[in-house]
């Protein structure tokens, strides 16, 4: 996924999966043979401005570089202008269009997410369900000509393991002040999942285990330059 030299922006929300892919990207940074560069991108979505605080003496004590800012994206998709589409779709698409606007403006080699093995299965579902698509997350996308990849090096981890690193670490995670979080298409889906799950005692693993092996026999990272 990184190669020396690179420059690596996480999205970092402040929440288990963002903090546990930083520090575990930092760990890593100490024991790869080769150097590589990390900087934290933080939006905060305006719910409540200042919900980012506790953030900044942890980056500043890890000595993480960070560009942090509050924006108006939550508001904005939860208001009347936003009656066509859902409130999740809009914010995640400004949040990502302004992602990709960092990464141009700091010169990043890659940005990383910090989706996780429950996230791939949800995505697989929501995509079957609402798009009737056959089409999950990747490790590893290629943009804008191949001159920003987007990965997920969480995407295989299970997060009852995340979550046990993030204890360990103890890591300041901030609440989701979203008045959405509970109410949300994968909310339904993973309502959904919960049912399928309750049949057999291996169906979470066999469903998780078959979206992994499929995700590698695919692993060659995704192309989304312009042809």
């Amino acid at each position: 996924m990184i190669w020396p030299a690179c420059r690596i922006g996480v999205a970092l929300s402040g929440g288990v999966d963002s903090f546990v892919l930083l520090m575990a990207l930092l760990i890593r940074q100490r024991i790869l043979p080769f150097s590589f560069e990390i900087m934290a991108l933080h939006l905060n979505p305006g719910f409540v401005p200042d919900n980012h605080v506790g953030l900044l003496p942890w980056l500043a004590g890890h000595g993480v570089p960070a560009h942090i800012e509050t924006d108006t994206f939550g508001i904005e998709a939860h208001s009347d202008e936003n009656r066509k589409k859902s409130p999740c779709f809009r914010c995640a698409w400004l949040r990502r269009k302004r992602l990709f606007e960092l990464c141009q403006q700091y010169k990043l080699t890659h940005l990383a997410f910090g989706h996780n093995a429950e996230d791939l299965v949800s995505t697989f579902f929501l995509n079957l369900c609402h798009n009737g698509r056959v089409e999950g997350m990747h490790l590893n996308e290629s943009f804008f000509r191949g001159s920003l990849r987007v990965i997920r090096p969480l995407l295989l981890v299970e997060k009852k393991y995340i979550k046990a690193a993030a204890r360990q670490w103890n890591l300041p995670i901030i609440e989701n002040p979203c008045p959405s979080k509970n109410s949300t298409a994968r909310t339904s889906i993973n309502d959904m999942l919960s049912t399928i799950f309750s049949f057999s005692k291996d169906a979470r693993r066999c469903v998780t285990n078959g979206l992994v092996r499929w995700l590698l026999s695919d692993s060659h990272p995704k192309d989304h330059s312009v042809k």
